[in-house]
C-alpha cells in the first residue's frame, strides 16, 4: 500500500530531474545548429508548467489547478518583463547584472499580478498586452550571432535546470493557487539559456532567443486556457491530454511567424 502511494511521487521526482535538463540539452543543440530564434520558439511548449500544474491537480484538486492555470496565463506578463529587461540590459552589461535586473523585474511584475482580482478575461488581456508590447519593444538584432564555442558546459546548464525545477515546483505547492500559477511560468529556461547564450554568443543571440519565445507564448496560453475551461467539467487526465494537443496545434500554427 505504501509503495503504491509513493510511486506517483517517485515518478514525478524522476520527471522533474530528467525532463527539463533533457529539454534544455535539446534546445541547446537547436540553438547551435538551427539558431536561437527556433530554440526560443520551442521553449514555449509547457514542458515546465505542465508537470507542475498536473501535480497540483493531483495533490490539491482540479479546482485549485484551474485557478493556478488561469493565473499562469496572466503570469506570462511577468516572464515577458524578465525577457525585456534581460534583452536590453545584456546589450550593455555582463550577464550577472542582466540576470539580477531581469529577476528583479520578474518579481515586481509577479507581486503586481497578485494585487489583481482574478478573472479569465483579465488574465488573457494582461498576457496579450505584454506579448504585443514586447513584439515592438524587444531589440531586433541586425545579424546572426557567431557559432557557439565547442567547450559549452551543457552538463552545468542541465544541473542548474534540475535544481531550479525542484525549487520552483516545491515552492508552488506551498504558496496557494495564485502564486502556484505565477511560479509555474517562472522563466526557468529563460534564466539558464539566456545566461549561457550571452556567455557563448553575445547579446544578439540572447535577443533572438527571447524574440523567438514570443511566438511560443501562444502554445502556452492555449494549454492553460484549455485547462481553465475543461478541468471543472472533465476528468483531470483527459483535460491535460486535450490541453497538450491544443498546445501542439497552436505551436504548429505559430511556426510561420519565425523568420529564417
Amino acid at each position: 500500500m505504501l509503495g503504491r502511494l509513493l510511486l506517483p511521487v517517485h515518478c514525478m521526482l524522476l520527471l522533474k530531474l530528467t525532463l527539463i535538463p533533457t529539454l534544455l540539452y535539446a534546445l541547446s543543440l537547436v540553438a547551435r545548429y538551427r539558431g536561437p530564434a527556433l530554440a526560443g520558439w520551442l521553449s514555449g511548449l509547457p514542458v515546465v508548467a505542465g508537470p507542475i500544474l498536473w501535480l497540483l491537480a493531483h495533490e490539491q484538486g482540479k479546482a485549485f489547478a484551474a485557478v493556478a492555470a488561469m493565473q499562469a496565463i496572466a503570469a506570462i506578463a511577468a516572464s515577458e518583463a524578465f525577457n525585456l529587461i534581460y534583452a536590453r540590459t545584456a546589450a550593455r552589461r555582463h550577464w550577472p547584472l542582466a540576470l539580477a535586473a531581469a529577476l528583479g523585474g520578474w518579481l515586481l511584475a509577479a507581486l503586481l499580478l497578485q494585487q489583481l482580482t482574478p478573472s479569465l478575461l483579465l488574465a488573457l488581456g494582461v498576457a496579450a498586452l505584454s506579448v504585443g508590447g514586447n513584439y515592438f519593444c524587444l531589440p531586433r538584432p541586425a545579424q546572426l550571432p557567431p557559432d557557439s564555442p565547442s567547450h559549452e558546459r551543457l552538463w552545468l546548464r542541465m544541473l542548474a535546470a534540475a535544481v531550479l525545477t525542484l525549487a520552483v515546483s516545491a515552492a508552488a505547492q506551498r504558496l496557494g493557487a495564485a502564486w502556484s500559477g505565477v511560479l509555474a511560468v517562472f522563466p526557468l529556461l529563460g534564466v539558464v539559456m539566456a545566461v549561457s547564450m550571452q556567455q557563448a554568443q553575445g547579446a544578439a543571440a540572447v535577443q533572438m532567443l527571447l524574440r523567438g519565445m514570443l511566438l511560443g507564448r501562444f502554445a502556452f496560453a492555449a494549454f492553460c486556457l484549455t485547462l481553465v475551461l475543461l478541468l471543472p467539467r472533465l476528468d483531470r487526465d483527459i483535460s491535460f491530454l486535450l490541453a497538450s494537443l491544443l498546445s501542439l496545434l497552436a505551436q504548429s500554427a505559430s511556426r510561420r511567424g519565425l523568420r529564417p
